[in-house]
């Protein structure tokens, strides 16, 4: 438990956060590779060189510091961390050599004399708060994910049954339990850890589930869509040398952003990959008859993912409308119905006039700030807009 005077050492240390947490946490980052290898797997190393993994932990840091005397305040941001820990197994070992390196980083980033030995015991103290409630809080889902109806602990080995291409840049991947177990069933909208071997080193990612799918006669199988990125280590990997009776290690379905029930209408908007959780979401969602308006915007028809499944699904099920907006259409691309960007015109006219509905979307962190602006100043309710982010935690803000 955190005195009084700890509690007001790590408040008044929320401006140095605000001026130089980013320094902070890259040095942070760099020492915690060096010193603790064990945890590289856990770290998607392309996050760290753009920045972004520095960036997101900076506005963790901060918000925590902020809100250290009410946690309840920190909103969505404590589930979020704890489904992405759990996704890659992070374990209660992890947390001691996260503290040593921060409480190092400290220290040597804002020097002795503002980081003095009261400063660090404070923040020893917050830092061992925050580790208890999320080790507490992730035993608690290993525990439910390994006892519940076709769950399990740690990794289990799947086989790949089906590989798709489903554009020039997605292809999905069908798994199947190699033990012939039952799957464990997951919310529309979660991801799912993976674990392989690229290049000697070992890699974790979190994949979006793009569909659970039970078949007659058939054992379940677990579908993600992965995007092929330019310097993606592993989704290069599954790409080209993941193959139908390939084994891959993959861990319980995890995730905080799923399709809350209602009957309100439905809005599903996409950007890119961003695709991916909003179909599983739409599979859920279909039989409650309720209005959908599924959004998708795509560089051109190359890139655009389901095209075909959306459509046909339209046309069988009136209460959903399709449409997709492409930014620079190619020739011979099925011809979209916009161009360009997703603009809130467009939003206006494609969704209903009322503005009492919920609101879902993914895509790269520019269109969902573009979209969430949008969708405010049509009105739409701050508590039913809701997005999910790619990579590490952020803000839209």
């Amino acid at each position: 438990m955190l005195t009084d005077a700890q509690l007001a050492i790590v408040k008044s240390t929320v401006p140095l956060l605000e001026s130089g947490g980013e320094t902070l946490t890259t040095h942070f980052y760099k020492m915690l590779m060096r010193d603790y290898p064990q945890v590289r797997p856990l770290f998607n190393r392309a996050h760290q060189a753009s920045g972004d993994q520095p960036r997101a932990l900076a506005n963790g840091v901060l918000m925590y510091a902020r809100h250290i005397d009410r946690l309840e305040e920190l909103g969505p941001l404590a589930a979020q961390i704890i489904n992405k820990h759990v996704a890659v197994q992070v374990l209660p070992e992890h947390y001691p050599m996260v503290g040593d390196c921060l409480l190092r980083a400290i220290r040597e980033v804002l020097g002795a004399e503002i980081a003095t030995d009261a400063v660090i015991d404070a923040w020893a103290a917050a830092y061992g708060q925050l580790a208890d409630i999320l080790i507490g809080a992730e035993r608690q889902q290993y525990e439910a994910k390994a006892q519940a109806p076709g769950g399990w602990s740690g990794a289990r080995n799947f086989i790949v049954s089906r590989k798709v291409a489903e554009s020039e840049e997605i292809t999905s991947f069908h798994f199947v339990p190699q033990d012939g177990g039952e799957l464990l069933d997951f919310e529309p909208g979660q991801y799912i850890g993976l674990r392989m071997v690229v290049d000697g080193e070992e890699q974790r990612r979190q994949y979006s589930l793009s569909a659970l799918l039970r078949q007659a006669g058939q054992p379940p199988q677990y579908r993600i869509s992965v995007k092929r990125e330019l310097g993606g280590k592993v989704s290069r990997q599954l790409h080209d040398q993941i193959h139908v009776g390939s084994v891959v290690e993959l861990f319980p379905p995890a995730g905080e952003f799923t399709l809350a029930a209602s009957d309100k209408p439905l809005a599903l908007i996409s950007g890119g990959v961003g695709i991916t959780p909003m179909m599983s979401m739409l599979a859920a969602a279909l039989p409650s008859g309720r209005p959908i308006h599924f959004i998708h915007a795509a560089r051109h028809g190359g890139v655009h993912a389901f095209r075909r499944q959306l459509e046909e699904l339209a046309a069988r099920h009136p209460q959903l409308q399709v449409r997709f907006c492409y930014e620079q259409p190619r020739q011979g691309d099925a011809a979209p119905h916009a161009t360009g960007l997703i603009e809130r015109s467009l939003l206006q006219q494609w969704l209903p006039g009322n503005p009492d509905l919920d609101a879902y979307f993914v895509g790269p962190k520019s269109f969902m700030k573009a979209i969430k602006r949008q969708l405010a100043e049509l009105g739409v309710p701050a508590a039913q807009s809701r997005y999910e982010f790619f990579g590490p935690a952020a803000s839209l803000d």
